[in-house]
């Protein structure tokens, strides 16, 4: 019996290779399964993988989204310094123009984020995946 079903790619990282896991505790991305992959219902593109600093959390808090304080309603314990969390796209482009950008996982950013962000920049704030 055929299937109708149109299989989807295995999601890359910017480097080309298999996406890894951003981080599963807190449980991270737009599909809560610790990968920083995207598709049409994700609005916001939570592509990269990131290691919060405290200026960065503070920054995204001044900007209206605050990553810090739990929210046990939505099962989210809040972000602190070194935890890693896929964050949306263009808000890692603003913090990098304020100069508070955190550093990423290049292996667990999403293809997609290179649309928003040359590989290179990602590059320059990029530290090991097993930090």
């Amino acid at each position: 019996m055929a299937s109708d079903v149109i299989p989807h790619p295995a999601p890359r990282n910017v480097l080309g290779g298999a996406l890894r896991s951003c981080c599963l505790a807190p449980r991270t991305g737009f599909f809560r399964d610790g990968l920083c992959r995207t598709d049409d219902r994700d609005r916001g593109r939570h592509v990269i993988c990131a290691q919060m600093t405290e200026a960065f959390l503070a920054f995204t808090r001044a900007r209206g989204n605050d990553l810090s304080t739990p929210r046990p309603e939505f099962a989210f314990p809040g972000l602190a310094p070194g935890d890693r969390w896929c964050l949306c796209a263009l808000r890692w482009r603003e913090a990098l123009e304020a100069d508070v950008a955190p550093p990423v996982i290049l292996e667990a950013c999403d293809a997609h984020a290179l649309d928003y962000v040359p590989l290179e920049i990602l590059r320059q704030h990029a530290i090991e995946a097993t930090q």
